[in-house]
């Protein structure tokens, strides 16, 4: 068995189930500790989406073997950008960080159906299996680069399976059953990952599009998602606590990277 298959079957469990096992024990801490937690966990993110697609897969396929001129990549970049914003539009893409979601129009308090939960589990299992699709081009690539993508995926992921946690027990389920579910959904992760691993092999010159699609969703996740967020606490004190963590997280990124390289 080749050994890359091996590596991507690790990180996309790694990616999902584990990520939504730390965002269960998360919902286990109060609400006001969570309150606490969340923000410095989001603009961590923030730098670490933001410093994979800037710091490593952009550069990965702007360098790859058949690209020229790097027009394609940054289109292919500028239509996974509007590609993204028209799957949200259809609330298949969402990204939820708080006991609550303005951008999508969800009041947690006010959801009590099933058909609610039902709906984050299916947008939820498509953005994992997408995910896994990246994380497997990624590794294609470049073993290091597969684990800085998976790292950024990890680090986006939690705060982001805290939100569904809490639109799930608002819609009925129990706690048992939404990390139940939860957990199903985040295996399309390695769905996608072991699909792209056999597809992609066989389409490598694809691989660098794949890439810049990548980079398109960790910079709309962080600017259109995450980043409004950090603007409900404008006070100097939180701001500087936000750089300080988004430098944290392009930081990690960035030492990770070169480091392994």
């Amino acid at each position: 068995m080749d050994p890359l298959i091996l590596w991507i079957i690790a990180f996309t469990v790694l990616g999902g189930a584990l990520s939504v096992l730390a965002a269960g024990g998360f919902l286990l801490l109060s609400a006001a500790a969570r309150a606490r937690l969340l923000p410095p966990l989001v603009s961590f993110a923030i730098g670490a989406l933001l410093g994979a697609a800037f710091l490593a897969l952009l550069p990965h396929a702007l360098e790859a073997p058949g690209v020229r001129g790097g027009h394609g990549i940054t289109f292919t970049v500028l239509l996974g950008l509007l590609g993204f914003f028209l799957l949200e539009k259809l609330v298949l893409w969402r990204h939820c960080h708080a006991d609550g979601c303005e951008a999508h129009g969800i009041d947690f308090e006010s959801v009590h159906n099933r058909a609610a939960g039902n709906l984050i589990l299916i947008g939820d299992g498509i953005h994992n299996m997408v995910d896994g699709v990246l994380i497997a081009a990624a590794f294609l690539t470049d073993i290091h680069l597969g684990i800085v993508t998976s790292l950024a995926v990890i680090a986006h992921e939690v705060p982001q399976e805290v939100g569904d946690f809490a639109i799930l027990l608002h819609s009925g389920f129990g706690r048992a059953q939404a990390l139940f579910y939860n957990v199903l959904s985040s295996l399309t992760t390695v769905i996608g990952g072991v699909a792209a691993y056999f597809s992609l092999s066989l389409a490598f010159s694809v691989v660098p599009y794949v890439l810049a699609v990548a980079a398109a969703s960790f910079i709309y996740i962080a600017v259109a998602d995450l980043i409004p967020g950090l603007h409900r606490r404008p006070a100097l004190g939180a701001t500087m606590q936000q750089m300080a963590l988004i430098s944290l997280g392009v930081g990690v990124i960035f030492v990770t990277h070169s480091t392994m390289h």
